[in-house]
This record gives C-alpha cells, structure tokens and sequence, in this order.
C-alpha cells in the first residue's frame, strides 16, 4: 500500500478524484440506504481476518465503494426525518477535505498547528458571539485562557468537561487530590428528558451517578419543584442542567427562571446549558429571545455537527469566565507549555484533529444572513408538517415545537381520548418503527419520553416518532408521502 509520495501523482489525484464524485454522488442519493442486511450478515461480510498481502489501494477504494457504501444511512437523503445531521455544508466538506491533507494537530500551536490553531479561536469568539458571550478585544487574547471555549469531538465530551468545571468550582484542586466528599457532587436535572452524558460524566469523573431528577411540566423544570429540590439539599448539588432544547423534543428551558432560582438558594451552583440543538435559535431574531439568560449561566455546549449541516465530529463548550478554564488545565514541556497550546485545556483530549476548519469554513460562507436563511427554512417546513399530522385524524401531535423537533404518535382505531389504550398505541408505534427501520425507506426517530403535555396521558411513558425540519432536501411532497406511509404502516399493524 503505497504512501501517496510513493504513487505517480496523477494516479493519486484522480483515484482521490473519483472518491469525492461517488461521495457526492451519496450525499445527493434520495434513498436513506442502498442495501440492507441484518447486523450478523454486515458483521459476517466485513469483520475478517487480516489478508497477509496487501490488498492494493485501487481494489481497497472498489470495496469501500462497492461493499461498504451501500451499507452506509445517508441522513442526507430526503427520506432521512429523524435527524439534523446531514454534514452536506459544501465548504464544510472542502475544508474537511483540506484538513485531511494538513494534518495539524491541535494539541500545540508553534510547529503542530501555526494557523490552525488561530482559525479554532476565531470560530469559538464566533460561537460565543452567536449565543451572547463577550469576547476580549483580538489583542489582548493572549492566551488559551482567554479565548472562552475548547472544541471537543461531541456533546458527550463537552458536557463532560462542563461537569469537570463544575466539580472544581465547588471543591478546589480535587483534580490533583481526588474525590474527598461526593455527596457534594449532585447534578439537577429535568426527569425524563435529560441527556445520559451528564450521568455518565459523573461517573467518570469519580462523583458517582449522583443525579437528582426534578419533575417537568410541558418538558421543562417545574420550577416550584426545582426550587424545593434545591432548597431541600442546598449543600449536596454542584451543578444545575437547563436543556436549551432537550434531545427528545427539542424544547427550550425558561433560563432566566432556572438562573435566577438557583442564584437566590446558593450562588456558587454551577449553571451548565446544554445547547447542543439549542444553538439554533441564536441563528434568527425570531427564535433568539428563548435564549434569554443562557449568558448568565457559567458554562454553554453547542454541537455545530447537528445544527449547521458540517461532517461529523464537532461541539464546543463555551464559558462564562475565560480564565474558569484554568481549573482543569494540565501541561506537558514536551510539547504543550505554551500560551496557544489548546492541549491545556481540553480533558481527555490530547492529539486533536482539525475538525474545526470544517465550522471555520462553513460560518465564512453563510454568515449572519446566511445562517438566519437557513433557520427560517427549517422553521417552515417545521411548520408544515407539524400541521400535516394535526391535519391527519389517525396521527397526534405531542409538542409544541420551539426549533425543528415534532413528535408524534399514531393513534389505533377506536382510540377514546377519555380512556387511552397507551400500551396498545406504544406497541403499534414499536412495531412501525420497527418495520421503518427494516425496510430502510423512510427514517424517523424513535424514544420513550414522559407525557408531559397530557395529550394522550399525563405522565404516561410513550414511545413516540419524531420528526426533524433541519434538512433543506425535505419538500412538502416528501412529508405527506411519509406520513401517508406511517398511517398505513400503523393500519397494517393493527391487523397483524
């Protein structure tokens, strides 16, 4: 397997050349998948022993197009309902492109990131800038501490490191001494809706999964119970969660009332956003008020991987307080004792692509106007097939969106609003999903989630369908015909 100094360069251009056209020929692929076979039959097909010659680059690049691909969910398919992520941004695809070939690691300015580095910078002032963060003037960001954030490889990483913030805020220097008192180290959060990276993050981190789940109406804190919750045990909670748009239904928190509820019973609390979908709303004036108070709160993640249409893998955790990150630094003189070593400051991190160039890029080529563009598409056809399914008698809308989320169920015939069947219409929609999954024609999404809108039954745990707005492929044509679909699955169900 030649290094590509070792292959004639034309051979290497145009081998290069045919996988980007077969890559956008995917992306532009109306089909969620190509082929379908069960999990054993993909595992039997690809995990296989080591050939003892080498394959050749030219029949290795054929079995990825061939054999691979295929298998591959393109969530930028018109099919894809379920989720955000079609990663199609053209200069987020060049820029990733270019990256590959950089090869710069992000873990050291001077000799393993000399302009990379500064292009990560300016795309977390612009982050910062979107949700309401200050920024220092450019000459007097002097170093990694005075930038405000780090980029991390999702959502997961940075709600992590947030947490991590959050140990060290309340108990000084554990990160050098160890756990002395996890019964300080509580994390608040809504019940039944939030996201499982900050339990895991407790774990890992040493506190334990110690979280407190507080009721929610309308799938936000209510905010009686959080402040009975905070002022019953005060001094064991570290950290308050407010889901700027839940994973489930995407709803924004009421921020400024969980702030100012968690101030008044203890000011040391850190407040911890997780805007992942959230990020959204800072794209439009029209959405930008749900974020009112995300800037009083110490810590912010937002994943541009989901919201702004650029490759996997990229989110960021914005602070308050630059110098906060000062907490959790660590440094080497092997290769990180330097101002602008973004080493220092991202835990668990160490050798780190350039994933940001692709944010870089994409945010360079939009700009405000574009970006504000993109959000009012996504909101209308939000809007158009939230009133699809309120049009359809056989389907039952269970949110109220504040981005791009609508969740829904379909309901079996003979369904009495007064006397509701919930495991019957949980297993028909089990059962649609299911079948929606096999066949790989259509996607939705699928979870269990608390009737917190007593649509159905206050309380009751449902397992709904969801769909999202975010792709700019999906026609109102496509909408109807997977609707259609789903209600036709569910009357076969029902007779099955």
């Amino acid at each position: 397997m030649p290094l590509i100094h070792d292959m004639d360069r034309q051979a290497a251009v145009d081998l290069l050349h045919r996988l980007v056209t077969v890559g956008v020929e995917f992306k532009l692929d109306d089909q969620v998948t190509r082929k379908r076979l069960t999990p054993q039959d993909i595992r039997d097909l690809l995990v296989t022993e080591l050939p003892e010659q080498s394959t050749g680059v030219h029949d290795v690049a054929q079995e990825l197009v061939d054999v691979v691909l295929p298998l591959c969910n393109n969530e930028a398919s018109p099919r894809f309902l379920g989720f955000g992520h079609t990663g199609a941004d053209v200069s987020a695809l060049a820029a990733g492109l270019l990256a590959l070939f950089a090869q710069q690691n992000l873990i050291n300015q001077s000799f393993a990131a000399p302009s990379a580095t500064f292009t990560e910078i300016a795309v977390i002032r612009w982050l910062r800038d979107l949700i309401g963060y200050p920024n220092l003037p450019v000459n007097e960001v002097r170093t990694v501490w005075d930038v405000g954030g780090v980029t991390t490889y999702g959502g997961t990483g940075s709600n992590t490191t947030a947490m991590l913030l959050a140990r060290e805020n309340i108990a000084p220097g554990t990160m050098h001494t160890g756990v002395a008192n996890a019964e300080r180290m509580h994390i608040v959060v809504p019940a039944g809706i939030g996201h499982y990276s900050v339990k895991s993050a407790l774990e890992w981190i040493g506190c334990g999964g110690r979280i407190i789940e507080v009721p929610t109406r309308g799938y936000r804190y209510d905010l009686h119970q959080l402040e009975k919750t905070l002022t019953e045990r005060r001094d064991e909670i570290m950290s308050v969660v407010a889901y700027t748009g839940d994973s489930r239904t995407h709803t924004v928190e009421n921020l400024r009332a969980v702030h100012d509820i968690a101030r008044a019973v203890r000011p040391e609390i850190w407040l911890h956003a997780d805007a992942c979908w959230g990020l959204m709303c800072a794209f439009t004036p029209e959405l930008a008020g749900k974020l009112d108070g995300i800037t009083a709160f110490d810590s912010v993640t937002v994943d541009p991987h989901k919201v702004m249409d650029i490759p996997y893998a990229m989110s960021a955790l914005l602070v308050r307080d630059p110098a906060s990150l000062r907490l959790v630094s660590s440094y080497s003189d092997l290769i990180m004792q330097e101002d602008f070593a973004f080493g220092q400051v991202t835990p668990f991190i160490g050798t780190k692509e350039w994933s940001s160039v692709k944010l870089w890029a994409m945010m360079r080529a939009h700009g405000r106007a574009g970006l504000a563009e993109m959000m009012q598409r996504r909101l209308i056809t939000t809007r158009t097939f939230s009133g699809l399914v309120d049009d359809n008698p056989r389907l039952l809308r269970l949110n109220n969106p504040d981005m791009t989320a609508v969740v829904f169920v379909y309901l079996p015939t003979g369904h009495d609003p007064q006397r509701p069947d919930v495991d019957r219409i949980n297993d028909v929609s089990h059962r649609i999903h299911a079948r929606l999954l096999e066949e790989g024609r259509w996607h939705f999404h699928q979870f269990s989630i608390p009737d917190d809108t007593g649509r159905i039954s206050q309380g009751a745990t449902l397992r709904p369908l969801r769909f999202m707005g975010n792709n700019g492929r999906i026609t109102e044509g496509h909408m109807r015909d997977a609707l259609a679909y789903v209600t036709g699955l569910g009357r076969a169900m029902e007779n099955a």
